[in-house]
């Protein structure tokens, strides 16, 4: 056959060939797709090779996964990967996974044979980002697409290793995100009370809330009396429409205790939205969730319009402007400052692991280090010790 053997077709596997080259290539139908027929085709040093390939194709076939061959290259694999995480991930995450693709590993990697990906491919992909002037997270979010695009490859039966998690992230600085003080944070309180969203506010800060989770509560959900508050959704736009999605992990759905403070700013808002929705008449447009922070015809908030009034209300507060976001670093800041144990701070603002809560605000602990020692010195010493030492308080005085 032109200098290529055939070898004889084991059941289900395709057709296998011997090549003029030594190699072994493969064959296999598929079926029909818009009313065309499917054919891959494999290669390898032996039939078993071939075999085995075939096998895989042919298993993802049958349970509805993307089908590839060795001439499929990365930006075609990654366009079929798109398709299928449409489903598993929120909507938010998918614009952003194929924001990357599209913009960033697409026009580096797309020409890539999938199977020929290397280790420098990824560094080159993270260097040539930098280059463009994007910010290291940023780089590094690509490489992070990556690799999880690729352990879906390693699932299929694709690829022996995920090269993307061969490579190290570029070096960053890390942020520290601005926090008020206990002065700023009650100024800021005083100077928003009245304020049509102060209860928006004082959630962020006093229950260390996100922007979607605040935005997204809805009045089913707060219970004055006996000041309880469920964190079940969040509210996103997407695709120019308000959603209610829900968290990304299961922690991010808790039941919280509302201060009194807090309690009375709600009961302000739930009066203020009813007046509202009286002096709206058929203009109140309201919402099929029934949100607690809407517009003032009862529409969900944009969450740019609110960030925009947040940054108004600092400087009419006279307060150092922060991301809306930073309210909720404040609120972990000043609890951890007040000695709250972290697994309680975890709890609330709905960190899925310690370590998470500790990375992010270590910043806070270093000054309970001295005094630490010192009570070690105290307790496991040689008995000449000084008196023992004064605990703490948490404005770092001794009581």
């Amino acid at each position: 056959m032109d200098g290529m053997a055939m070898a004889r077709r084991g059941r289900g596997e395709g057709t296998i060939y011997k090549r003029a080259d030594g190699r072994w290539e493969g064959r296999i139908e598929l079926g029909y797709l818009d009313g065309k027929r499917v054919r891959k085709s494999v290669y390898g040093r032996t039939r078993r090779e071939v075999q085995e390939k075939l096998a895989r194709i042919l298993a993802n076939s049958q349970r509805g996964l993307p089908v590839f061959d060795e001439r499929t290259t990365v930006g075609a694999f990654l366009a079929q990967w798109l398709d299928t995480v449409r489903n598993r991930v929120r909507p938010k995450t998918y614009r952003s996974y194929e924001q990357v693709v599209r913009v960033h590993l697409v026009p580096v990697l797309g020409t890539i044979p999938l199977t020929k990906l290397q280790p420098h491919h990824v560094h080159h992909l993270v260097a040539s980002r930098l280059d463009r002037g994007l910010s290291p997270r940023t780089a590094d979010y690509c490489r992070v697409v990556l690799r999880a695009a690729l352990n879906d490859a390693i699932k299929w039966g694709l690829l022996a290793r995920n090269v993307a998690a061969l490579t190290d992230p570029p070096r960053q600085e890390r942020r520290r995100s601005p926090v008020w003080d206990v002065e700023e944070a009650r100024r800021f309180l005083a100077a928003v009370r009245g304020d049509r969203l102060e209860a928006l506010y004082a959630g962020a800060l006093a229950l260390g809330l996100r922007q979607g989770e605040a935005l997204g509560l809805t009045w089913e959900h707060v219970d004055l009396e006996h000041g309880l508050l469920r964190v079940t959704h969040q509210l996103q736009w997407i695709d120019g429409k308000p959603q209610l999605v829900e968290p990304k992990s299961i922690s991010a759905v808790r039941v919280l205790r509302l201060p009194a403070l807090l309690v009375e700013a709600l009961r302000r808002h739930r009066t203020r939205q009813r007046e509202e929705r009286l002096a709206a008449g058929p203009a109140w447009r309201g919402n099929q969730w029934d949100l607690v922070f809407t517009t003032r015809i009862g529409t969900p908030l944009d969450p740019k319009y609110v960030r925009s009034l947040f940054r108004r209300a600092c400087l009419r507060a006279g307060v150092r402007p922060i991301r809306f976001h930073d309210l909720r670093h404040t609120c972990a800041t000043l609890l951890l400052a007040q000695d709250i144990p972290p697994r309680v701070v975890q709890e609330l603002l709905g960190h899925s692991h310690i370590t998470l809560t500790l990375d992010t605000y270590t910043r806070v602990l270093p000054r309970h280090l001295s005094a630490a020692a010192q009570w070690v010195d105290t307790i496991l010493g040689d008995g000449h010790a000084d008196d023992q030492p004064e605990r703490p308080r948490a404005d770092g005085s001794r009581q």
